[in-house]
């Protein structure tokens, strides 16, 4: 078992993949558009426990804060094509609401996740985004 298997955040992305995977079943085969967002919407719901692992994994602030910027634009993503799925005719909305409450709850459980990445257990980002606040180049020397 890993690290990553028994966290909230990961078994709660473990819930909303299966519920993504659930609704896009019901997505008409012949409609092309529809199949795109389904393709879309499993692989952003796949990410949410990807990325977990990954930052678990890494134990590094600027890696953990990368993999949680993918989590959140995945998150808004599906979010995203839930919205685009009612928008484009897609009749079978009842499980919407569902997805969209789980990851609510998910969003929660990012804040409180997040909250918890040591930001002085880190490598110098060259490209600057994810350095921890207050931190120099010179520090790393």
């Amino acid at each position: 078992m890993h690290k990553h298997d028994q966290l909230p955040i990961f078994r709660k992305g473990e819930e909303i993949y299966q519920l993504t995977s659930y609704i896009v079943d019901l997505v008409p085969e012949d409609n092309a558009l529809l199949q795109h967002l389904r393709e879309r919407m499993l692989t952003d719901a796949a990410l949410l426990t990807v990325k977990v692992a990954g930052a678990v994994g890494a134990d590094l602030y600027d890696i953990q804060m990368e993999n949680a910027v993918l989590i959140r634009k995945a998150a808004r993503d599906l979010l995203t094509n839930c919205t685009a799925l009612e928008m484009y005719g897609f009749k079978d909305t009842t499980y919407l609401p569902l997805l969209r409450k789980a990851i609510e709850e998910y969003r929660l459980l990012f804040v409180d996740w997040v909250s918890g990445f040591d930001p002085w257990n880190y490598v110098w980002d060259e490209w600057g985004l994810f350095n921890p606040p207050g931190a120099s180049r010179q520090d790393d020397f």
